[in-house]
């Protein structure tokens, strides 16, 4: 099941890329950024209230709010430096390359969560790497 969610991940993903420069055409990318920003907060607190799971606010730790701030922080720069990128370049260049997070996720993952990279997925991360040095050359 868990495929089908990153499956769609990538589908919205592919949608934020198109609609995104679209959007910010004539627009400061950091403006446009934080417009953005200001959707994405809505919706992803009407989820949870929907849900009923504003209750579980409670039960997070200080580790859960350090990690989860540091992941917003490292959410927020990544979509700056993307809308940034998308002004100056072309879709079809900078989101293959943003994929790159691809790669660097399952490094960072062996290394700070004692993930295991198998051949396969070393592979993968060798192809989803030798594409975009094809795409910055």
């Amino acid at each position: 099941m868990w495929w089908i969610y990153a499956l769609l991940s990538a589908a919205f993903a592919a949608l934020t890329a198109i609609f995104a420069k679209i959007g910010i055409k004539g627009v400061n990318s950091d403006l446009a950024t934080a417009v953005r920003t200001v959707v994405i907060l809505f919706i992803a607190w009407a989820i949870v209230i929907a849900r009923g799971n504003g209750k579980d606010l409670a039960t997070l730790t200080k580790e859960n709010y350090l990690f989860l701030i540091l992941s917003g922080i490292a959410t927020g720069l990544s979509w700056v430096f993307y809308f940034k990128a998308l002004s100056l370049g072309d879709v079809s260049k900078v989101a293959p390359i943003d994929k790159l997070s691809v790669a660097f996720a399952i490094i960072l993952a062996a290394i700070f969560l004692r993930e295991v990279i198998t051949i396969k997925i070393a592979i993968g991360a060798a192809l989803i790497i030798g594409g975009s040095l094809v795409l910055i050359l």
